[in-house]
């Protein structure tokens, strides 16, 4: 297991790259399965059923290519840290934005029937 301590003191840049990269990977998944946290907030009285759903399918794409990069990297921990922190903030930003826009519920971007 490498020492945590050596892998962020600049001695390996590849790590950082591989992290960001995950990072990347998992916000872009989440993106092309999703709007954003503000829309969600926005249209959560109109849309709230189906909003995380679609936030659940993107973390699974997302996790799975997270896996592929822990079963390739013979570092494991990169694509660990990089796929999993952006998911647990995006899951965090659009819980919230749905609990806020249930809330307190303001004008919606979808439109009236």
């Amino acid at each position: 297991m490498p020492d945590i301590g050596d892998a962020f003191s600049g001695g390996n840049g590849d790590n950082a790259i591989k992290v960001a990269v995950y990072a990347t990977l998992m916000y872009d998944i989440i993106s092309a399965t999703n709007s954003s946290p503000q829309t969600t907030e926005i249209n959560a009285s109109k849309r709230a059923s189906t909003l995380m759903k679609w936030v659940h399918i993107g973390l699974v794409q997302g996790l799975l290519f997270v896996a592929l990069g822990v079963y390739l990297d013979k570092e494991r921990w990169p694509p660990l840290v990089g796929g999993g922190l952006a998911a647990a903030l995006l899951y965090a930003q659009y819980r919230y934005a749905l609990e806020a826009g249930t809330k307190a519920p303001g004008e919606t971007t979808e439109p009236v029937h």
